[in-house]
């Protein structure tokens, strides 16, 4: 078993078990409980845990994790919808309003 993911972001951690499963992998969570305690206990000792349960999965699942923190929404500054014109904030894609795509920068 390895860990592959640890973090205190409880939906980041749920949300990145569920795409490893949905390739196949299976994973526990550890210190799901404990991570409440995070301030009164250091982190690296109660941070939430994503362990792969099989060894040959190992490599496939640090991949997909890899390129998911790699593609996290975009921090920045806001960007103006070229169709209706609404302002939006950069880590959406496609315009709230009409639907739009966000242009390439």
């Amino acid at each position: 078993m390895k860990t592959v993911f640890a973090s205190l972001d409880v939906l980041e951690v749920h949300h990145l078990r569920n795409l490893l499963e949905a390739e196949g992998i299976r994973t526990v969570l550890k210190n799901e409980l404990l991570s409440r305690l995070a301030g009164e206990v250091p982190f690296t000792e109660v941070a939430m845990q994503i362990v792969v349960l099989r060894e040959e999965d190992s490599a496939r699942a640090a991949a997909l994790v890899a390129g998911y923190r790699s593609s996290r929404p975009a921090s920045g500054p806001q960007w103006r919808c070229a169709a209706c014109g609404e302002a939006i904030e950069p880590q959406f894609t496609a315009c709230w309003h009409c639907g739009s795509e966000r242009p390439p920068a």
